[in-house]
């Protein structure tokens, strides 16, 4: 590999202008395909081999008019009665709008009926009933909707979307996230290079390939379903990446060009050294998330195959335009103290060694003190890293209701109207199928008793508010009974409501029948979601560490380095969880964030975390050992070699983790709670890993295990593919 990057680097800087040409017409022929053929991202939350699954399913099957989406058209009123006769006929006229909607099957009339209007009459509700999901209808059936609050709102009327359409369709605000997290990496480059070429080149090279990036991710959507986060978190990482991988490689580059070596020459050994160092980075990155289809759930793994896939954009771009740009900026890409000072052939390499040690004297100062005083620093860092962990033992997993979001939304407006008017629970409805099997019998009475015995165990449960009666298919085979929670669908209680239905109370009531009841809807299906991820998270993480664990022996022929790398990285990740819980969990410093109460942990972050967490961390693990083993295998003694590796990657590894955290940090302006999540847990992971675990455990583990670093067994090392790095 080393070789072949050799070569590519190169022929990159002698064909400077053919790659860039190549680049630019890739990445718009890319964008120009996606706006023809590709398709919008769109939310399934398909949960295949679950109970909720398999109620919706049945639905389907046996009652299609009630296995659509819904939603909640909410009428509120500060002045007088929604039922006035001032108001009654302006609410006719938008519930006749919204029932002459395309795949809209019924919508009840909240002046008909009696139970839609609240205890004070201010609040009322027209429930609407689809003919397809909301992955079928997509966005467009919702402004249909938002169209339809004309005639009520004209006589005063406050008119609201809420309920499951509105809700899984909302609009994923964009921002100033991105200008944010490029204006801090160019300020930190700037002062990181003190030359505005080098500053301009990593977010230059990352844009194209985001933008190629992600104009492929829309292009898959045109073959699976991409959910509507993938795009935002793709930008995230793809930001954090490509500028990260530019730096590795623009700044090893620059050293080079300092000790004299010709442009053509030094892109090409930069390529083979940095630039390995890039792609074993990133292939680390792209098989961790990757891992995501382990979860058994269609959404997550679409969000793995989209991230993996601006990682690997990343990669290519950094090792071949990269090299391209360079050759074309020259020494421009050095500071001007820099060229004057820079070595010219026949003069004395050493003590142009020696001035760039003086450049990296403070971290080598550092790395001195680390490797000298190994069990102090250690244990030292090990403890910072265990207490920030200490709140992950009480991670809770779930989804954040529509309550989570900003006022600013309708869905968020709809879910307070219907909360103040019916009660918390009423915006998590759990629907309860039955299948009534094969007991009718000429008068149906063994059905209705079945379902008479369903509607008084539910309506006994103090954990129930409301319990519809049951609506029967043409069929009678199957019934569908509306159960309204006294608590909200993000609390507890509803998971432990569900879980006793299913337990307990469904199978009692159905016992001695040939019915099967079960539990569905949406707030039961994002808990089975996040049961049955729970569940796989474990064998998840064993996975992607075992995968990094070989990649990581091939490529540096020891045992005791990668295991340490895997074990380091877990406890880097587990202060992440950690912080991540206290602020959205415990509700630490949730205010400062903009986050109005607190939720649990999304189902899937804590698995996105770790995929794209676990990748990112092996970057600097790679950049960081690549030059510790080049010191080595060129005679130096074990803490020689940390200490002078150390240094010369500390500062543009401290660099890289400003970068990561300004552009992670920029996206918790985001009001979707889960963009928040990912925004701090991946700028926490970052910085925790950049400082405790590379800065201080790194050199004092390899310190106190000392040669015994590079060993590797003799048999493994004949049975091992080599891939070797200089």
């Amino acid at each position: 590999m080393s070789n072949w990057l050799y070569r590519l680097g190169r022929s990159s800087a002698r064909h400077p202008w053919f790659v860039v040409t190549f680049w630019v017409v890739v990445a718009l022929g890319a964008v120009v395909l996606d706006v023809v053929v590709g398709s919008p991202t769109v939310d399934n939350f398909e949960v295949p081999g679950v109970e909720s699954q398999a109620a919706v399913d049945l639905l389907k099957e046996r009652f299609p008019e009630r296995a659509g989406a819904t939603a909640m058209v909410v009428f509120h009123s500060d002045e007088t009665r929604i039922d006035d006769s001032t108001t009654k006929p302006a609410i006719a006229d938008t519930i006749e709008l919204v029932r002459a909607l395309d795949h809209v099957l019924s919508v009840t009339d909240p002046i008909v009926n009696p139970l839609s209007i609240s205890a004070d009459g201010r609040t009322a509700f027209a429930a609407v009933q689809y003919d397809a999901t909301t992955a079928e209808l997509g966005s467009p059936a919702l402004e249909e909707l938002r169209g339809t609050a004309a005639p009520a709102e004209e006589t005063g009327v406050q008119v609201e979307f809420g309920g499951e359409l509105p809700t899984v369709l909302k609009a994923r605000d964009t921002g100033p996230a991105e200008m944010i997290g490029v204006a801090a990496a160019l300020i930190i480059l700037l002062i990181t290079f003190r030359s505005i070429v080098a500053a301009v080149m990593s977010p230059l090279v990352a844009g194209l390939g985001l933008l190629t990036g992600l104009s492929i991710v829309g292009l898959l959507g045109a073959v699976i379903d991409v959910p509507s986060v993938a795009p935002r978190l793709g930008m995230m990482i793809g930001l954090g990446v490509g500028i990260d991988y530019a730096l590795f490689i623009l700044s090893r580059h620059r050293d080079n060009m300092e000790t004299g070596m010709d442009l053509v020459e030094s892109i090409g050994v930069t390529n083979s050294t940095a630039g390995q160092a890039v792609v074993v980075a990133g292939g680390t990155v792209v098989v961790a998330i990757l891992g995501l289809q382990m979860a058994g759930i269609p959404f997550v793994a679409a969000l793995g195959y989209s991230a993996s896939i601006v990682v690997a954009i990343a990669v290519m771009v950094a090792v071949t335009l990269l090299p391209a740009l360079l050759a074309i900026v020259g020494t421009r890409i050095m500071s001007r103290s820099h060229r004057r000072s820079r070595v010219r052939p026949g003069e004395d390499a050493m003590e142009q060694q020696e001035r760039v040690a003086d450049h990296r004297s403070g971290w080598l100062r550092w790395s001195y003190w680390v490797t000298h005083h190994p069990w102090r620093s250690g244990i030292a860092a090990t403890l910072v890293l265990v207490l920030l962990a200490v709140p992950m033992f009480s991670m809770q997993l779930g989804q954040a209701d529509a309550g989570s979001d900003p006022t600013t939304t309708t869905h968020r407006r709809a879910y307070d109207l219907l909360a103040d008017g019916f009660g918390v629970g009423f915006n998590g409805p759990l629907l309860i199928v039955v299948d009534l099997g094969d007991q009718l019998d000429d008068s149906g009475a063994t059905n209705a008793a079945v379902l008479e015995r369903l509607g008084e165990s539910l309506r006994k449960n103090s954990k129930v508010a409301m319990a519809s009666p049951p609506a029967v298919n043409e069929a009678g085979n199957t019934a569908l009974i509306t159960v309204v929670p006294t608590t909200k669908p993000q609390d507890t209680a509803t998971s432990d409501l569900i879980h006793e239905l299913r337990d307990e109370i469904l199978p009692a009531a159905t016992s001695g029948s040939d019915s099967h009841a079960m539990v569905g809807g949406p707030t039961a299906q994002f808990i089975d979601q996040s049961d049955k991820i729970a569940t796989r998270l474990p064998w998840f993480i064993a996975a992607v560490v075992t995968l990094s664990f070989v990649l990581l022996m091939i490529v540096f022929r020891s045992v005791l380095v990668p295991l340490k790398a895997a074990l380091l990285n877990l406890l880097s990740i587990g202060a992440a969880y950690g912080v991540v819980v206290a602020v959205f969990q415990w509700g630490w410093g949730a205010g400062l964030i903009g986050l109005e109460e607190t939720v649990p942990i999304a189902s899937f972050v804590p698995m996105m975390m770790f995929a794209i967490l676990f990748g990112l961390s092996m970057d600097y693990e790679v950049f960081i050992l690549s030059r510790i083993r080049e010191e080595y295998h060129s005679g130096h003694s074990n803490i020689d070699s940390v200490v002078v590796g150390l240094g010369a990657t500390a500062k543009v590894i401290t660099a890289a983790a400003l970068i990561m955290i300004s552009v992670f940090l920029g996206f918790v302006n985001s009001g979707d709670p889960v963009v928040k999540m990912m925004g701090i847990g991946l700028a926490t992971a970052v910085a925790v890993d950049a400082t405790v675990v590379r800065m201080v455990l790194v050199p004092s583990t390899m310190a106190l295990v000392g040669d015994a670093n590079w060993w590797l067994p003799k048999w493994l090392d004949r049975i091992l593919p080599r891939v070797e790095l200089e």
